[in-house]
């Protein structure tokens, strides 16, 4: 994809909208366009680099947004904490999956919208489990295993928002060149 004034254009404002999206206060746990995102930036855009800043921009983003709201008191989630930077070489990693999905192909798509958050919630919650974090199970296997049941409803959650924030995403972008080949044929 050639980066057009319009096409900077578009993902500044994917990174801004994703980003207020995820730090609404109530929002389910894990229910966030970042994976798909991050999917998305991978199959679509020539340039990596790119690739990679489009969800690590989103997750700042976010994150500051949650520190606002948190020091104002609007929220009990801190948007910095222990882990963070483990957590965001996690996530944008995630983007080398997307460099395996063919972007014109819907199994394709819904091979990465799943891979993309299962492969995060192995990693995470082990990093977790690792870390002392969440509920700080035990150092056994019964302890890790506890802690991959305590993320499956973010993980539900993370499938489901995956698949349906893939679907605008990918569906839009398919659209936008379906238009633009009718308008150069015109």
């Amino acid at each position: 994809m050639k980066l057009t004034r319009y096409t900077v254009i578009s993902f500044l404002l994917l990174i801004v909208i994703a980003s207020v999206y995820r730090a609404i206060p109530g929002r389910p746990w894990g229910f966030a366009p970042q994976f798909a995102m991050a999917i998305f930036g991978g199959a679509v855009l020539k340039d990596k680099k790119l690739a990679f800043l489009l969800p690590l921009l989103s997750m700042l983003l976010s994150d500051l947004l949650y520190q606002v709201l948190f020091i104002n008191g609007f929220t009990p989630i801190a948007g910095f904490y222990s882990g963070q930077v483990e957590n965001y070489l996690l996530f944008t990693s995630l983007t080398v999956i997307g460099f395996f999905v063919n972007k014109n192909n819907v199994r394709s798509i819904l091979k990465g919208s799943i891979a993309s958050p299962t492969l995060f919630f192995f990693a995470s919650n082990f990093m977790v489990w690792i870390g002392n974090g969440g509920l700080q199970r035990t150092k056994t296997l019964t302890g890790l295993m506890q802690t991959y049941v305590d993320g499956i409803p973010f993980y539900a959650n993370s499938l489901l928002a995956t698949g349906v924030f893939s679907t605008i995403l990918f569906g839009a972008h398919y659209l936008f060149l379906r238009r633009a080949e009718v308008e150069q044929a015109v």
